[in-house]
Parts: C-alpha cells; sequence; structure tokens
C-alpha cells in the first residue's frame, strides 16, 4: 500500500518587518508589530519603497511596493525602519533549522519560506497537526517571531492551505477539506492566476476556484494557452506532484533570494533589492574569503516560473558593486519590463581563495576605492551591527557612466527610525 504524501509549507508572517521587530525587542525597544510601520527606504529618495508592513499600517491603506512619500501621507506617523537582509539570513537560517528537527527532507522555497516531507513521520507524529504547532510555537518561543503551517497532501495544497487566516496558525487542505475551504475563494487566490489571467477568466465567467475546477480543461486551455490551462485545471482540482527537494550544501557558493509581499513590476523596484541581495551575500563570501568567478541571477513570476542567466568573469570578485552591477546587467536579460516577479536572488559560484588576484601592470584605481570601501563597511557592521550603515545607489548622468555605488550613515534614533 503506497503511503500518503504528508507535507508542510512553513511560512514566517510579514517575515521582513517581524525579524527586525524581533531584533529590537530583544533590545529593549517597542514591538513595531504593534503599531503603524514599515520597511522602506529613505523618505527623501523618490525610489524608496515600502517592502513590507505591519497590520496596523495595512489599516491606513499602506501597500507594498508603493513609494515611501506616499506611505507617509495615508499615515503621517508611520514609523519606518531600513531593510537588513543579514539580520534576515540569520533568522531564516535559525527557523529552518528548527523545522530539520522534525522533518527528513526540507526545502527552501525563500528566505522566509519552506517545504517539509513529513511523509512516513506518522509512528513519530500522529497528529500532523500537534506536529505543526508543536514546530509553529517552537520558532515563535525560541526565536521571537510566528509562522503560519500549512498542511496537506502535495505542496500546491500545503501552501494554499498556509494562506488562509494569518498570523501564528495551523490550517490543514487535504483532499476531502477542497470542496468547502478552496473552491469558494476568488480564483485570483490560486497559485499561478495574477490579473491577466483573472481577466481572461472573467470572460468564461469562471470567478472562484470552484468554478474553475469545473471548467473543461480544453476551453481554459482555448482561453490562456495549453500548458498554463492544464496548469491551472489541475491546481483548481488539487493535483500536484512536485517533489520535495532538499537544497544542495552550499559549499559550492553563495545564494540568497527573497519573495516581496507584493510583486515587482519595475527596474527601480528590481534594482533596489539586488542592490541590497549584492550587499548582503558578498558580505557573507568576504568574511570566509572567498571571491566568485560566475554570477548568476534567478527571477521567480507570478505563476512560479523561474528563470536564471549567469555570467562567467575575466576575474574572480567579492567587490560589491561589481557583482551588483552584473546582476544588474543579467536581470536586463532576463526580464521583459511587463511579467510581474514575487522573488529574486543572486548567486555567486565558481570560488577561489586566499589573496591572489590576477596581476596588471595599471593599478585600477576604482577598484581599490571599491575594494576599501566594502572592507570599511564590513568592519563598521562587525563592530556596531548590520543597521549602522546602509548602501545605496544613485544614477550620475552627468558623468555618463551609468550607476555608482556609495554607503551612508543612517542616523539611528530612539525606537529604531
Amino acid at each position: 500500500m503506497e503511503t500518503q504524501r504528508l507535507i508542510f509549507h512553513v511560512d514566517v508572517n510579514s517575515a521582513f518587518l517581524s525579524w527586525t521587530a524581533t531584533k529590537m525587542v530583544e533590545e529593549g525597544k517597542p514591538d513595531i508589530r504593534m503599531i503603524p510601520s514599515c520597511v522602506g527606504g529613505d523618505p527623501a529618495k523618490r525610489t524608496s519603497i515600502v517592502t513590507a508592513k505591519s497590520i496596523p499600517a495595512k489599516k491606513y491603506g499602506i501597500r507594498t511596493g508603493e513609494p515611501v512619500s506616499l506611505a507617509l501621507r495615508k499615515c503621517p506617523q508611520l514609523l519606518i525602519v531600513p531593510s537588513d537582509f543579514r539580520l534576515y539570513e540569520k533568522y531564516s537560517l535559525a527557523f529552518m533549522d528548527i523545522c530539520r528537527q522534525y522533518a527528513p527532507v526540507v526545502e527552501k522555497f525563500s528566505i522566509d519560506e519552506c517545504f517539509l516531507d513529513m511523509t512516513g513521520t506518522h509512528k513519530l507524529y500522529p497528529d500532523p497537526v500537534a506536529a505543526a504547532c508543536e514546530i509553529k510555537d517552537k520558532i515563535r518561543d525560541t526565536l521571537g517571531f510566528t509562522v503560519n503551517i500549512g498542511i496537506g497532501p502535495n505542496k500546491l495544497l500545503a501552501k494554499m492551505a498556509g494562506d488562509f487566516e494569518k498570523p501564528d496558525k495551523v490550517h490543514t487542505l487535504f483532499a476531502d477539506e477542497i470542496p468547502a475551504k478552496l473552491w469558494p475563494l476568488p480564483v485570483g487566490e490560486l497559485l499561478g492566476v495574477g490579473e491577466s489571467t483573472v481577466r481572461a477568466l472573467a470572460k468564461l465567467s469562471v470567478r472562484t476556484i470552484g468554478d474553475l475546477a469545473a471548467c473543461s480543461e480544453g476551453l481554459l486551455q482555448s482561453a490562456v494557452g495549453s500548458k498554463l490551462g492544464r496548469q491551472l485545471h489541475h491546481y483548481a482540482n488539487g493535483l500536484d506532484d512536485s517533489p520535495v527537494t532538499a537544497e544542495a550544501a552550499e559549499a559550492k557558493g553563495y545564494s540568497v533570494s527573497t519573495t516581496l509581499e507584493e510583486n515587482v513590476t519595475t527596474a527601480e523596484q528590481a534594482h533596489k533589492i539586488l542592490l541590497e541581495l549584492a550587499d548582503s551575500v558578498t558580505s557573507r563570501m568576504r568574511a570566509d574569503g572567498a571571491r566568485a568567478g560566475c554570477i548568476s541571477v534567478t527571477i521567480r513570476s507570478t505563476q512560479f516560473k523561474d528563470r536564471s542567466h549567469q555570467r562567467r568573469l575575466e576575474e574572480p570578485t567579492d567587490i560589491t558593486g561589481e557583482v551588483f552591477s552584473v546582476a544588474e546587467s543579467l536581470f536586463r536579460e532576463l526580464w521583459d519590463r511587463r511579467t510581474p516577479l514575487r522573488l529574486l536572488g543572486i548567486s555567486l559560484t565558481a570560488l577561489s581563495h586566499g589573496e591572489a588576484e590576477q596581476l596588471s601592470l595599471f593599478r585600477d584605481e576604482r577598484r581599490e576605492k571599491e575594494k576599501q570601501l566594502d572592507k570599511t563597511v564590513d568592519l563598521l557592521r562587525g563592530r556596531f551591527g548590520a543597521d549602522i550603515i546602509r548602501r545605496g545607489s544613485i544614477m550620475d548622468s552627468s558623468a555618463g557612466i551609468g550607476r555608482k555605488y556609495k554607503a551612508h550613515l543612517e542616523n539611528q534614533k530612539e525606537g529604531g527610525n
């Protein structure tokens, strides 16, 4: 008799804001999850956006991805805290380590969510809901932030269950629960259904996931295309056979990715995120005395389709500005400037160690300045914490040389301002 699959999906509630709040609470500061607050850039910069928000901020109509200046007009007392990918990586590793104490296979889906394959663990954990509650409570009590856990017979249903009522909840979505829990939902809440697909399905009078499940696969394919139509029909009926796959050890490279609460829709948003990712992953690599000879960028669409490009370098690097420059170029090659994106990631591979570098007859003053800048940033963060200094990017159009990179100190105010 074939063993019934059992999959958990663990998702951190408002990850970036929760992780920042957790650190601040540990420092004896107020819990910013309880007040209108957001993670975002410098309000004085036109390109600064909201990347995460508290529940009280949401009540003011503040949306992820909107300009910080607009959010402040909606809520003048909004507390804005800077993003900190090093902190996020720390807590990401910590909560996934707890998950690995319970599941034989854990798949990192993004920095703040993972899948656990609990198949065959019924003797250890006879009650899946009780096991999920134990994991959830251990993460909350040990690390100080909350997660939602969805339980189902496959990855799709587990993830859909995890998106039910939040925060700090456990939900199930098994086959016999699909008619009551899944089918009444608006079709736009199904994985892989974006705004354009919602409009196309509305022409077929398909407005709920149940309508989608009842629609013929052939009719769907004629409306949205063969591949997508088949996938959506399967998803609406709770069908998904994708495996939970454990990631290979990161000894061969360094990587970081992030899933935004709302989709990335502009190049400006993407570039800001890529700069922070490049800053984060290169600092980790420098701490290990490594340099990368290959850089790759991954994007994930709202239909959960991943695309990636990579580039081999003439000379290995550990310089943040150089990694960002290549990542930005790869992103331009990858993105069609139309498809909304939910994940961005950077990976550094083809590693070399030690101080040996290709010698040049001419000293590259620009590279030397950027290397010194990186060393200074690393030193300051090591002494005073990761949020003591922030990286930003500006366009120097008068010089005609594209993007430059600078580090600037943020004023550290009481309460994390």
